[in-house]
């Protein structure tokens, strides 16, 4: 069995295949999903983080989920975003995670990991539409790709990706918001 806390060495790096390359400057839709927290309005949120899909432990992983680009590590991501809540927010930044996975599996991951905010999910995959999310394909489920969005008024000014490795994109937005969003 895995462990979704830890990831491991030989991980594939995924490249910037330029799927994302038209997100910055785009608008936050003014769309609202459901979460862990009850329906939240994406627009609300100055930092969006988007993940595959979260595992459980005890839970087998898709079949050849390791060697997908990008794939493993939205718990490792997601508890870093967790662990960098207050210093988020004490730089104007609400957070939340995102996924197409459906409301069950978020509530359970929020719960399991104490997370101090939304985790929406997204499974009508509502913004591979607008604004145009990257997505992949595995296993018949489409999924999206992993990636930071950072919005000031609704309006997208940064976009992290590709996104390796996914323990390091919290600290990453940390640092992109402290050095005065250059």
């Amino acid at each position: 069995m895995h462990d979704p806390y830890v990831l491991p060495e030989g991980l594939p790096v995924p490249v910037d295949d330029g799927a994302a390359d038209h997100l910055t400057g785009s608008e936050v839709p003014d769309l609202m999903l459901p979460s862990s927290r009850g329906a939240v309005n994406l627009r609300d949120f100055e930092v969006l983080y988007v993940y595959p899909r979260s595992g459980r432990p005890g839970r087998e992983l898709l079949p050849g989920w390791d060697d997908i680009p990008g794939a493993r590590g939205c718990t490792p991501q997601s508890c870093a975003f967790r662990d960098h809540s207050a210093e988020l927010a004490a730089l104007g930044a609400r957070v939340a995670g995102l996924s197409a996975q459906a409301l069950d599996d978020q509530i359970e991951f929020a719960q399991r990991n104490r997370m101090p905010f939304p985790v929406i999910s997204d499974e009508w995959l509502e913004l591979a539409r607008y604004p145009g999310l990257p997505t992949f394909e595995v296993e018949g489920l489409t999924l999206y790709k992993r990636l930071a969005l950072i919005a000031e008024q609704g309006r997208i000014v940064k976009v992290f990706y590709p996104v390796f490795p996914p323990d390091r994109n919290a600290q990453d937005v940390v640092e992109w918001l402290k050095a005065g969003r250059k």
